[in-house]
């Protein structure tokens, strides 16, 4: 196939010159988070290095002042409470 009839389509920059990078701005960091709560990566998220940098100190940022959860897995977390509480209940008898 000749490369002039190759179509491919052309992706918006997913950082717009407006967006302010910054741990308040939620909308923005979440479209760079996984579903697990992950940082994706910069060849993911289609960032220079620069904005992947900014990106990630906002998302540790936001972390810490408890704007985001550090896990976003609510099943691991309920797994693991119900596995505690029964280890919990259980008592040694001689």
């Amino acid at each position: 196939m000749d490369k002039s009839k190759r179509s491919f389509r052309r992706r918006l920059p997913p950082i717009q010159s407006g967006d302010r990078i910054d741990y308040r701005n939620m909308s923005l960091i979440s479209r760079f988070i996984s579903e697990q709560g992950k940082i994706l990566s910069r060849r993911v998220n289609r960032l220079t290095l620069k904005q992947q940098r900014l990106i990630t100190i906002a998302i540790k940022r936001a972390r810490i002042l408890s704007l985001l959860p550090f896990l976003n897995n609510q099943t691991q977390f309920e797994r693991g409470e119900s596995i505690a509480r029964t280890r919990g209940l259980r008592t040694r008898t001689k």
